[in-house]
């Protein structure tokens, strides 16, 4: 519940400090005194609305998923929404975004206003009905989540043969495109580094019969050794330096001539050959270990499609297996179901009878097997399409399916906010949407505004919004509560008739639970 909330600053309130009690809660005040500005700003202190205030704040008894939203819970957690140069979001002090505040939000209030069919989506309905069966029969929860754990592996299984079928369509394409770029590349069986040696080879080639005759030329130079080596010796110079010199000047000519005869057999139009494969390959691979790399992958595509025949049937057996369970389990369900539909509508027709509202239809009809099972739960109202209701049948039909709800609900379900949920009702049609809020309130707590003397008489706390110069709001005891029931009934001149109709009013609703 929210139990104290905190305005500043916010068109025409200055300031608005308020303390909520659980149950029903009613705002009353006169036209255009800022009834529908305080409700938003409610809404607006915990991310659900989005208003210009300086300060919106809110003391909530909500519990925060700490590891979720990185937040850690207090006895209670307080809201607060600040508009400086820019709007911000705070949850205990510690900053945070709208899109998490509305999610911690979003899963315990929920404000009725605008035309929502959400309440009446057969997916809704069938939750609702699931949850008064699990009241009684606790197993029927169990093999709900059982059967919805299930479908999902059974949904992950179809995922991956539909992956393989339509694999299996270009299967041949995809084996001959694998087989064509493997013999491609095993045709030409590069090796790493080889792009240089080449590179190399193609340089000495070219440069063959030059140095062949420099080597030639400068081979003379052996034939003045020993007049070199007698000169040193009469010098009395030491000779090693020099004896060391020509032998490895002799070894390097002698291994450049024998690297020339090699080449004499390499044909120089099959290196170019091979320096444009190799370059052919790095144009389209990247280089000649991403080309390697590239065949090892087509070589393990083709082992896997190799071996997709053997994945297909395997996963068609896992999937028909699991399909048969699932629909045992969904027969299951569907019949627990059947059992409690009738019981169910009797109740929703009661709530219905209560607010003048005519007999509802519910039927349970098959549909593709599902999540939930292979039921859908369908709503109707006697002669009237849910999309032909009126405002104040639409929302007293969604009342009575909260009520419904409500029987199946454990501990405080948390926050309603309604607008004028009785507007343009009948005396008897109000106080039976006064009736019902009460029941609800026993759940929720309620925030509604009111222009009708039942549903204000029948709240458990009641503020006034007025006007002077600002907007403002205060709580009424229950002397003030009788004058202004009184007021709503005659106006601003109120008679002394009013006020004992306002009376007898407010003492018969205290004996209503």
């Amino acid at each position: 519940m929210i139990e104290r909330f905190y305005l500043k600053e916010f068109l025409t309130f200055k300031e608005a400090d308020l303390e909520f009690h659980p149950g029903l809660v009613v705002f009353t005040g006169p036209s255009g005194s800022g009834k529908s500005i305080l409700m938003r700003s409610i809404l607006a202190s915990v991310g659900l609305e989005n208003v210009e205030a300086q300060i919106c704040e809110s003391s909530v008894s909500w519990s925060i998923d700490e590891e979720r939203y990185g937040l850690q819970n207090e006895p209670l957690n307080i809201f607060r929404h600040v508009k400086k140069e820019k709007t911000r979001y705070f949850i205990n002090n510690q900053s945070t975004s709208k899109s998490s505040m509305e999610s911690i939000s979003s899963g315990y209030l929920r404000h009725l206003s605008l035309k929502d069919y959400s309440d009446f989506e057969p997916s809704a309905l069938l939750s609702l009905l699931d949850e008064r069966i699990g009241i009684h029969q606790p197993a029927h929860t169990l093999l709900l989540e059982s059967h919805c754990s299930q479908y999902t592996h059974y949904k992950t299984l179809c995922d991956e043969l539909n992956v393989i079928e339509e694999k299996e369509k270009n299967l041949a394409e995809l084996k001959e495109f694998a087989l064509y770029e493997i013999t491609k590349i095993d045709a030409i069986k590069p090796c790493i580094g080889e792009d240089e040696e080449l590179n190399q080879i193609k340089k000495q080639l070219s440069k063959k019969e030059k140095i062949e005759t420099a080597i030639t030329q400068a081979q003379a130079i052996f034939t003045h050794e020993s007049h070199v080596s007698s000169a040193l010796s009469l010098l009395e110079a030491e000779s090693a330096f020099f004896d060391d010199a020509m032998n490895e000047l002799r070894n390097l000519f002698e291994s450049s001539m024998e690297r020339l005869e090699e080449l004499e057999e390499i044909s120089v139009e099959s290196v170019l050959d091979r320096i444009e494969q190799i370059s052919e390959l790095k144009r389209r691979y990247g280089s000649v270990e991403e080309a390697l790399a590239y065949r090892d992958q087509k070589a393990h595509e083709l082992q896997s499609y190799e071996s997709i025949e053997h994945s297909k049937s395997d996963l068609i057996k896992r999937i028909a297996t699991l399909k048969g369970s699932l629909e045992h389990s969904a027969q299951e369900l569907s019949r627990a179901r059947l059992e409690t539909l009738n019981a169910t509508l009797a109740t929703l027709n009661g709530y219905l009878g209560m607010l003048y509202l005519r007999e509802a239809t519910l039927e349970l009809a098959p549909c593709t097997l599902n999540a939930s099972g292979s039921d859908k739960v369908l709503l109707g109202l006697s002669g009237t399409k849910l999309d032909k209701l009126s405002s104040g049948e639409f929302n007293r039909l969604r009342l009575a399916l909260l009520a419904l709800g409500v029987e199946s609900m454990e501990g405080s379900g948390g926050v309603l906010m309604l607008d004028e949920i009785d507007a343009n009702l009948s005396g008897e049609e109000s106080m039976s949407v006064a009736k019902v809020l009460r029941h609800l309130s026993s759940r929720y707590q309620i925030f509604v505004i009111s222009h009708q003397p039942q549903l204000t008489s029948m709240g458990q706390q009641h503020f006034l919004i007025y006007k002077d110069d600002e907007s403002r709001v205060r709580e009424l005891n229950e002397n003030e509560r009788i004058e202004e029931i009184a007021r709503i009934i005659s106006g601003d001149s109120v008679s002394e008739e009013a006020r004992g109709f306002a009376r007898d009013l407010f003492e018969r609703s205290r004996g209503i639970v």
